[in-house]
């Protein structure tokens, strides 16, 4: 169950948003980026991202100078992340006010590369590498033993 706090805590930082998150929101929005469906003030567990998208899994942290001194935090924020399947791009406020093209191209950058993922290699063992049941399914679709009798 979501933490009602951070939920509350999420919805007034989406009415407040600083100068740099409201500049990179106004890119990003509506699937305007990459046909991606970003959200922003997103709670992911205990933490509250700043843009996150389902997919590809992919969170954007803009830092600012309140940053400074939290590296701790922030790295526990991003193994967090990680650990839910996110990848993580940090980008600072001057980065977003200075360089949106540099920022917009490194970010189609990783969704593009995210997309390319492989697939997770099947195994050929099928069913049985799992623990599954043994034998195979006859053409009339049957499950059928290993020495072919019906199950």
């Amino acid at each position: 169950m979501r933490d009602p706090e951070l939920t509350r805590r999420a919805k007034a930082m989406r009415r407040e948003m600083p100068e740099p998150e409201m500049r990179l929101w106004l890119e990003i929005r509506a699937g305007r980026f990459q046909n991606v469906k970003f959200r922003r003030q997103k709670v992911i567990g205990r933490y509250i991202a700043d843009f996150a998208a389902n997919d590809p899994k992919l969170t954007i942290e803009l830092d600012g100078d309140t940053h400074a001194g939290q590296e701790a935090y922030d790295a526990a924020r991003t193994r967090f992340l990680r650990q839910e399947g996110y990848r993580v791009l940090r980008f600072t406020n001057s980065d977003v006010m200075g360089n949106m093209d540099g920022v917009l191209t490194q970010l189609a950058g990783v969704i593009d590369e995210l997309r390319r993922a492989p697939l997770p290699t099947l195994s050929p063992e099928g069913e049985r590498a799992s623990g599954g049941a043994t034998g195979s399914l006859s053409p009339s679709g049957e499950r059928v033993g290993e020495r072919g009798t019906r199950k």
